[in-house]
């Protein structure tokens, strides 16, 4: 009988068609309406809310302005070096093919028989400036 019962639960577990039961969502208790139309007939008028709701968004701005002004623009150095790389003599062949099959992409464009793409010279551009400055990434990095 214990074969039966544990090949029984496994079935019921996998069928698609049973019951999934959820937590009945918990009741939060519903403020009166009554009652915040006292406090705000008790507090101070509109205007003086007015005023204190303008000084507290001044004071939220000034802080996200302090905040800007402590973050410092981090610049990624991979970036940076890749473009160096890019335009040194090391990736040179690659950037003439690049550029090369760019013009010749441009002139088909213009004609209206666009008929290659240049994402594979891309990629070895891409490749060439990655190689070139990986060695270097390694001693900017902390």
């Amino acid at each position: 009988m214990g074969l039966l019962d544990a090949f029984s639960e496994i079935v019921g577990v996998v069928t698609p068609w049973s019951v999934v039961e959820a937590e009945a969502p918990s009741e939060e208790p519903k403020e009166d309406p009554a009652a915040e139309t006292k406090s705000e007939d008790d507090g101070p008028p509109a205007e003086d809310k007015a005023e204190s709701e303008d000084a507290k968004e001044e004071e939220e701005e000034e802080e996200e302005e302090e905040e800007e002004e402590d973050e410092e623009e981090i610049i990624d150095p991979k970036e940076t070096l890749e473009e160096e790389c890019k335009k040194s003599a090391q990736c040179a062949p690659a950037k003439h093919h690049f550029d090369d099959c760019v013009e010749r992409v441009q002139q088909q464009e213009s004609e209206g028989e666009a008929k290659e793409d240049c994402v594979e010279e891309f990629f070895h551009l891409a490749h060439c400036a990655t190689a070139c400055a990986a060695p270097k990434l390694w001693s900017k990095l902390k």
